[in-house]
Order: structure tokens, then sequence, then C-alpha cells
């Protein structure tokens, strides 16, 4: 088996990097006039790094599973983990305050790690993790279902549409903020 990799399922990715589009690209025109260049420069620094974030991904090879991220952005994100085959002793589900579950791999030796639960061909994923160390994975599913995901990216995608047509309407001059009087 050659090295298999299993990067972020791009719905979430996605979602995520629109959740952050959304909330945060409206605030450089919101903010007092001193602010406004200070947001402006931040906005790409903040992209890059929920870009790296969501860059995090899963490698699997005939010795072990690795989790971190790529070259590009490793030396900033140094999270990660990996760990051999035969050093995989077990899985210990924890219940979220979502109503879900994430599993944890156990070693001989006690310590846990997050198993991988929002990658691109989950079950692909679980067949090779599954092979690879004898556990059964047939309980474990997604953390959310994609239909909380598909309606978030929705709503991203609607407050992002809204957020330009404003935009466009005050840049066109079409629409003028009220003056608050506050300085």
């Amino acid at each position: 088996m050659s090295d298999q990799r299993y990067p972020m399922a791009p719905l979430i990715r996605f979602t995520l990097i629109s959740l952050y589009l959304a909330l945060v690209f409206p605030l450089p025109w919101l903010a007092p006039a001193e602010l406004r260049p200070w947001l402006i420069g931040a906005l790409p620094l903040g992209l890059l790094l929920v870009w790296a974030l969501v860059s995090e991904e899963v490698s699997l090879s005939e010795s072990g599973l690795q989790v971190g991220y790529p070259s590009w952005c490793s030396w900033l994100l140094r999270r990660g983990w990996s760990l051999n085959w035969d050093e995989v002793k077990g899985l210990t589900p924890v219940a979220t305050s979502q109503g879900g579950r994430v599993f944890y791999v156990r070693t001989e030796d006690g310590s846990a790690y997050l198993l991988p639960q929002r990658v691109q061909a989950f079950e692909g994923f679980l067949g090779q993790f599954s092979q690879k160390t004898g556990l059964d994975t047939s309980s474990i599913g997604r953390i959310s279902p994609p239909w909380t995901y598909q309606l978030l990216a929705g709503l991203c995608t609607a407050m992002l549409a809204f957020e330009a047509m404003v935009g466009w309407a005050l840049l066109s001059g079409r629409w003028v903020l009220p003056s608050t009087g506050l300085s």
C-alpha cells in the first residue's frame, strides 16, 4: 500500500472558510476610520490562518498513520501525531455536548489521540484503519451529519451575498448609511 492521504472533507473546509469570510469581511467597513487599515491588513492574514487550519490531513502507510499539516503551514501549526499500527490498542468513544461521539485511539502506554472524523472519503479511511489495526470501526460515524454543514454553508453563502449587495449599493451611491452623529 502506498501512502494514502485523506484531507479534510471539501464541504467542511468550504463551510469553515466561508464562515470566517462572512463574519469578518464586513468588520473593516464597520470599524472607525483609524482602525480600517489594520483590519484590512488583518483580513488576509486571518484567511491564511483559517486556510492552514483546514488543511489538516491524515496519511496512512504500511507502517502507521500520521495526522498533520502540509509543509507550507506545518512550521506554524505544529500539532499533529503519528502512530505505528502495532501501537494502536483500542478505541474509546466519548460523547460530545452536541450529542455526537468522538473516538480516541488508545495506545498501550495509556496515550489517547483524537481519531479524525472530518476527512474526505471517511468510509475508505475507516476501512483502512480497521484493516491495519484489526479494530471494529462499524459503529464510528462522522461527528455531525452532512446536512448541518450544508445548512451552515448555505447560510454563510447567503450572508456573503447580502454583504456583497450592501457593499455594491454603498459603493455605487445607491444607498447611504445614516450618520450617527458620533465621532
